[in-house]
């Protein structure tokens, strides 16, 4: 961002050490600002009352109320808010949880710095994130391909949406409209049966839809 408000992000995580590892790496952005630090779900919902950030850095297990509980309500208050999984390989078990409930994304807690903020701001920008290391994890039990037809232009659309891109840059990219985009992407959720677009990602990669 080179000009207006700084993309404000929340960090909740049970691990102080931790949070301040990642509040180290985002001060020094210029373009992104820490607003809300919290230890646990029920601590980030109290905070969400009085100020609404941009991109939520989410973990899955803490005390009190852990983050898909958490996620289930900020979700349900605000349908828009945008949600990144802080995620380790051990919560496998609740991806599909997640995915469901309209998460933008997924990153490893040991990602690296740069990998980090460009998960920010591609969510930010209305596009959807994942560690690589979790797409290669998702292959390991992919199931043979299935006869799903896709038109050239809706692999097209396909491609950039598992890119992570958002609809702007996708009708920039493709030089189409963003409401053209919009009947695209909604083409592939129906045929499918994604519900959001993190879990059309998820069914692209696991039936050979899309290379990565």
């Amino acid at each position: 961002m080179l000009s207006g408000k700084k993309i404000g992000v929340a960090l909740v995580d049970d691990h102080q050490l931790f949070r301040n590892g990642l509040k180290f790496i985002i001060d020094n952005e210029p373009d992104i600002d820490v607003v809300i630090e919290a230890s646990n779900g029920k601590e980030f919902l109290f905070y969400l009352e009085n100020l609404k950030p941009d991109v939520v850095l989410m973990d899955i297990n803490m005390p009190e109320m852990d983050g898909v509980e958490a996620t289930r309500q900020a979700l349900a208050k605000f349908p828009d808010l945008n949600v990144l999984v802080l995620s380790m390989y051990s919560d496998v078990q609740y991806y599909n949880t997640m995915i469901d409930l309209g998460v933008k994304g997924f990153v490893l807690k040991d990602i690296d710095n740069h990998e980090l903020t460009i998960a920010i701001r591609k969510v930010f920008a209305g596009g959807n994130y994942f560690s690589q290391e979790l797409l290669l994890n998702l292959l390991k039990n992919k199931p043979d391909g299935v006869g799903i037809e896709l038109t050239r232009r809706e692999r097209e659309v396909l491609e950039l949406i598992c890119k992570g891109h958002s609809n702007q840059h996708i009708s920039e990219e493709l030089y189409i409209s963003q409401r053209t985009v919009e009947r695209h992407r909604s083409s592939l959720l129906a045929k499918t049966d994604s519900k959001n677009s993190v879990s059309l990602v998820v069914y692209a990669i696991k039936h050979n839809l899309v290379k990565i």
